[in-house]
């Protein structure tokens, strides 16, 4: 038998790291080759990792939520044939408990050294033991741990009468290959308490770390650091200490209720860094336009009516995207790229149209690939897997890239507008307001009407403000009059 691992692949383009969003396998579950074993998500998508071997899952490496560099080893596997020595071993363990499991630590030892929580609790836990059965084992301990073991009765005894008090429990000696069980929120709350899980005597169901558990373990470790503060005399400082204690412990508890500190990561990190170097980069103009789309509104209605568009998704916004690419036909040059380097502009003759989606793991912007060639029923079919699949959390790498001109619909949120800003290397962003009935002066009379405000941002080295009206001017044209997705085509 004999242990595989798997590293951290580069799952997209230069990528560097990527976080473990969900495991699908636990340790001694079987695997086969080409299983999606996690999900991780990089600066741009979510990915299902395949293994590419079978055998039984030996170690998961990082737990859920933690971002790994593209090299690390993330998951281990036994592959080969089983081994029959560790049954025979078995009766050897009743009688000689130290000898028994150091073989078990050294043949964990190289897999997990190296990787934080595991090499230490691999160090801590076995000490427990040891001080509890005598010198001998925290000899044999030590020996295992490659470092001296002199105070090893001390330091393993001072806990003990403090933290099952606090705990209200005695404890019972974990086993050196076990992790801390803990929902997440009880293990976000000890890491903001600065507390080891690995330390903490659990007390809830089948060995469950509780948030008592946490506020009990920082208790007991403040209580000794604030007896020393308080007063020389050891009587004096041991009624006031526990009361100091937990007054800390509460109000660290009451910050950590009072805010929430979200990792900036994944998308929302790459996000937050391209708008920032595109707001800064290029310079933004927005101009807007607000007019009536009641006969696009018409449309949109006979269009769902049609059978031979049946089963398709029609809505304003396929019209709108229509008309965006009836504009650049008639003012090709918003269709452009700056290339800084050169200092050049470099004109595009195809649209890879993208639309703005807001999922759960933040912004991203998904393009239609050369959107100016499909037909009506084609660009919804597009826009419909865009959608489909940007809220499932499966948007490629490739399907974010090489984008021309971005739609970005607030309106669904009931906003009017806004004044978007550029997604990096395009040329101009459309930010589509609400479609609301409002009164409006229609043949010469004060009608309800369906009116829309639209708001288009767009990089002023590529698009002077003559242009960027007139091709503005033209999507509004198209949208009150939508006769014109024929006339000028």
């Amino acid at each position: 038998m004999t242990i595989r691992e798997f590293k951290m692949p580069d799952v997209g383009e230069g990528l560097t790291e990527a976080e473990i969003l969900k495991w699908y396998v636990q340790p001694g579950d079987t695997v086969t080759d080409g299983q999606v074993v996690c999900e991780v998500e990089t600066a741009k998508a979510a990915v299902e990792l395949p293994i590419p071997f079978d055998g039984v899952v030996h170690a998961l490496l990082f737990e859920e939520g933690v971002t790994v560099d593209v090299g690390q080893v993330i998951i281990s596997v036994r592959t080969g044939p089983a081994e029959e020595a560790p049954e025979a071993a078995a009766p050897a363990a009743v009688a000689a408990p130290a000898v028994a499991e150091e073989p078990v630590a050294e043949a964990r030892q190289p897999v997990l050294v190296g990787y934080g929580v595991s090499t230490a609790s691999t160090k801590r836990r076995p000490r427990k033991g040891a001080a509890e059965a005598g010198a001998a084992p925290a000899a044999s301990v030590a020996a295992r741990n490659g470092s001296a073991v002199a105070p090893s009765v001390a330091p393993a005894a001072a806990p003990a009468p403090v933290v099952p008090a606090q705990n209200g429990s005695a404890p019972a000696a974990p086993t050196g290959s076990e992790r801390p069980l803990a929902k997440p929120p009880v293990r976000k709350l000890a890491k903001d308490l600065g507390i080891d899980l690995a330390l903490v005597i659990p007390t809830g169901d089948g060995g469950v770390v509780t948030r008592e558990d946490v506020h009990a373990a920082a208790a007991a470790a403040i209580t000794p650091q604030t007896a020393q503060v308080q007063a020389p005399a050891a009587v004096q400082a041991q009624a006031p200490a526990p009361v100091a204690a937990e007054a800390v412990v509460q109000a660290l508890v009451d910050t950590a209720v009072r805010e929430t500190r979200i990792p900036v990561k994944g998308v929302r990190k790459v996000t937050a860094q391209a708008m920032v170097g595109s707001a800064f980069t290029a310079p933004h103009v927005t101009e807007f336009i607000t007019f009536d789309v009641t006969r696009t509104m018409k449309l949109v209605q006979e269009l769902k009516d049609d059978p031979d568009l049946a089963g398709l998704r029609i809505n304003p916004l396929l019209l709108i995207a229509r008309a965006v690419l009836v504009a650049i036909r008639r003012n090709p040059d918003v269709n452009a790229s700056w290339d800084e380097a050169a200092q050049e502009i470099v004109l595009k003759h195809y649209v890879n149209l993208g639309i703005a989606a807001a999922t759960p793991r933040g912004l991203i912007v998904p393009n239609i690939k050369d959107a100016h060639t499909k037909s009506l029923r084609e660009l919804s079919e597009a826009l419909s897997a865009l959608v489909g699949t940007a809220r499932d959390g499966k948007t490629s790498p490739a399907d974010m890239q090489n984008g021309t001109l971005t739609l970005t619909n607030v309106g669904v949120f009931g906003v009017d507008t806004g004044t978007p800003i550029l997604n990096p290397g395009e040329s101009a962003i459309l930010a589509i307001g609400a479609i609301k009935l409002q009164p409006w002066v229609h043949k010469g009379k004060v009608k309800p009407r369906h009116v829309t405000t639209l708001a288009l941002s767009f990089d002023h080295r590529l698009i002077d403000g003559e242009l960027g009206s007139r091709f503005l001017a033209d999507i509004a044209a198209v949208l009150e009059h939508p006769r014109r997705l024929l006339t000028w085509s």
